[in-house]
């Protein structure tokens, strides 16, 4: 049985270690707000089973958020064993709770198991750091900097690329709905709604590179969308007001429309260069509410 400090073997964090992981709130009806463990001894390092039908994600998707935060922050170290007992009773989950979520953390690379070596923690360099919870883990850890400018990197190399080749498939269906995201953007700008306004804009540059007609590429809209979720790129767009970023969406459409992929592609390194410099210098650092596994 696990006592209140560190286990030596597992790792596993004691008492007073697992609230530096808060959760961020969110509109009701997309995650439920997990509580915080701000309690006694007892409340401490453990997944509470109350409220937990109405979370929506559940004990299971908890515990993959709680594990994965802890390895990615490097609370548990490279080849550090992971005992599906300890944490079962750490966390006051079922066996069959650990074992999924092990499996979960397994396919993201952040564990191996083998046979009569158990289940232990893989090197950085074995992650899957395309993956989008490791790259918010990573964003809103000790490796944040890094993070959010190799993010930051990665869509000079993506956007442009796909700015360009949408410009030469004319799927107007695609370019319609393109040009409704600006408009909305327009609206949520003019009205302070800087949640309608994110939304818009992730869904601008999602349906972009689904209009590159590349299914490589469109592989990857989920590392973009994950990157404008951390970078504060179109929440900083909508908490304040730009014309010149908006007018940039707006010319991106527009050279799609008219077949210009040069323009298109010109237009979003200039839009990504206002993402860049109005980026916020600092973000409260509070990690996102599990997703679905």
């Amino acid at each position: 049985m696990m006592t209140a400090a560190r286990s030596v073997d597992s790792g596993i964090a004691g008492p007073g270690e697992l609230d530096r992981y808060p959760y961020t709130e969110a509109p009701a009806g997309e995650r439920a707000a997990i509580r915080s463990w701000d309690g006694n001894d007892a409340e401490l390092g453990r997944v509470s089973r109350r409220g937990s039908a109405s979370r929506g994600r559940g004990l299971h998707g908890q515990l993959v958020q709680q594990l994965g935060q802890m390895i990615v922050s490097g609370d548990l170290g490279a080849d550090r064993p992971l005992v599906p007992e300890e944490i079962g009773q750490r966390f006051e989950v079922s066996r069959t709770v650990v074992r999924e979520s092990l499996r979960v953390l397994e396919a993201k690379g952040l564990v191996s198991a083998r046979p009569n070596v158990g289940t232990r923690v893989r090197p950085v360099s074995d992650w899957n750091l395309l993956d989008p919870d490791i790259i918010e883990w990573r964003a809103f850890g000790p490796q944040r900097d890094d993070q959010r400018r190799e993010l930051g990197e990665l869509r000079w190399t993506i956007e442009p690329l796909a700015a360009r080749l949408a410009a030469g498939h004319g799927r107007e269906e695609i370019q319609q709905r393109l040009g409704d995201m600006v408009e909305i953007m327009g609206h949520a700008i003019a009205q302070g709604d800087g949640i309608t306004c994110s939304r818009a804009d992730a869904e601008f540059h999602s349906l972009l590179i689904q209009a590159a007609g590349n299914r490589m590429l469109e592989h990857l809209s989920g590392i973009v969308s994950a990157a404008l979720q951390v970078s504060g790129g179109p929440i900083t767009g909508c908490d304040r007001p730009s014309e010149t970023s908006l007018g940039h969406h707006a010319r991106i459409v527009d050279a799609l429309a008219t077949g210009d992929a040069v323009g298109a592609e010109a237009a979003m390194r200039q839009l990504l260069v206002v993402h860049s410099e109005v980026e916020r210098p600092e973000v409260e650092r509070v990690v996102p509410a599990p997703r679905e596994h």
